[in-house]
């Protein structure tokens, strides 16, 4: 059995001038997955998404394993760039109305049935692309992580998928592959 370890990055610098996929990990997210990277086992590949946060994530953990860490863009986050940067009460409420209205665009975001089938497809994609044996890492965003549990679940899409709040985020979860089935639900990446 292999396991596919799905990890949504930590802690970030909010910045509202900047665009969100440009965030980078802020001290706190960058020690959490320093944390992470010493208490995980070998891994055959670490993989992530192009958003700076979760690059940030994955070459901290990719160079404590002697590996090069590899980019997919399309483990990105729900595609979130018609309303851009909102405060706080402003994007918890889009973000519940994105889990409650799958199958609508929330204010011009990604519909979350499409950003699900994205997420799977991407996910096939790093499995597929990574060596026979031996475990994986990808490092990515939890909203789609969120949209990730719920078909492991066989579950219909709704926010109590999502990470615990509240912590800055830097959750994962364990997938055993083939038969993609979640063997260890979302846990702080620093108590791994």
């Amino acid at each position: 059995m292999r396991t596919l370890y799905y990890i949504a990055h930590a802690d970030v610098v909010i910045d509202p001038e900047v665009p969100v996929p440009d965030w980078p990990l802020n001290a706190r997210g960058r020690a959490r997955h320093q944390a992470c990277a010493e208490r995980m086992g070998p891994l055959a590949a670490v993989w992530s998404s192009t958003e700076q946060k979760a690059l940030d994530g994955a070459e901290i953990l990719a160079r404590a394993k002697g590996l090069a860490p590899q980019a997919h863009a399309p483990l990105h986050e729900n595609d979130r760039s018609a309303t851009g940067f909102l405060p706080g009460p402003q994007f918890e409420a889009h973000a519940d109305a994105f889990f409650a209205n799958p199958e609508q665009s929330v204010g011009g975001w990604e519909r979350a049935v499409d950003a699900q089938a994205r997420m799977l497809a991407a996910l096939r994609h790093v499995v597929a692309h990574s060596p026979d044996e031996g475990d994986i890492a990808v490092i990515a965003h939890g909203g789609v992580g969120a949209l990730f549990r719920a078909h492991l679940m066989g579950a219909p899409i709704d926010r109590s998928h999502d990470q615990p709040q509240g912590v800055g985020g830097g959750h994962l979860m364990a997938v055993a592959l083939p038969d993609w089935r979640l063997v260890r639900d979302w846990t702080a990446i620093e108590t791994l």
